[in-house]
């Protein structure tokens, strides 16, 4: 039977380059002259950190990297933003996580969705994703097309895709 499954994933090394190219350009940047900005990308704990001088730097940090994310195709709704907190100096701090997997409220929303399509496939939860099985594989394309139309909290990738 063909199936597929609807997941979350994060390419490191397409986020890594993303976060060096937004290094670079704030290196550059007039705005940014004088001020001690860093940021540094722990990929085992999937998290950034995040110093520099206000907070109107930190938001234009945090532009700047959902920028580059959409340029190099990685969504940024994987980045689950901390709390700017001030550090002894005046400066602020924060750290990102990265979100990898669909929580299961989320995946119960997309089995919601697909059932309510009305079309002969099945959708089972299966740990942090959704796998998704039918007869005919013009239906399993029609969910995954009604899927990437639909807006959801998380970016869904559609992988293991088995004829």
């Amino acid at each position: 039977m063909p199936s597929f499954d609807v997941v979350n994933e994060l390419n490191l090394q397409e986020l890594d380059n993303a976060i060096n190219n937004t290094q670079r350009e704030i290196s550059t940047r007039y705005d940014f002259r004088n001020v001690i900005t860093e940021m540094n990308f722990n990929k085992k704990e999937k998290k950034i950190h995040i110093f520099t001088a206000d907070d109107m730097h930190m938001n234009a940090i945090k532009d700047s990297l959902a920028l580059n994310m959409r340029k190099r195709n990685v969504d940024p709704r994987v980045l689950q933003y901390g709390k700017v907190l001030p550090t002894e100096k005046g400066h602020v701090v924060t750290d990102i996580t990265l979100v990898e997997g669909i929580e299961k409220e989320e995946c119960k929303k997309v089995v919601k969705f697909i059932k309510g399509l009305n079309l002969k496939v099945e959708a089972q939860i299966m740990d942090d994703q959704v796998r998704v099985s039918g007869k005919k594989i013009d239906d399993l394309q029609a969910v995954i097309a009604a899927l990437k139309a639909e807006e959801f909290i998380v970016p869904l990738q559609f992988v293991n895709m088995r004829p």
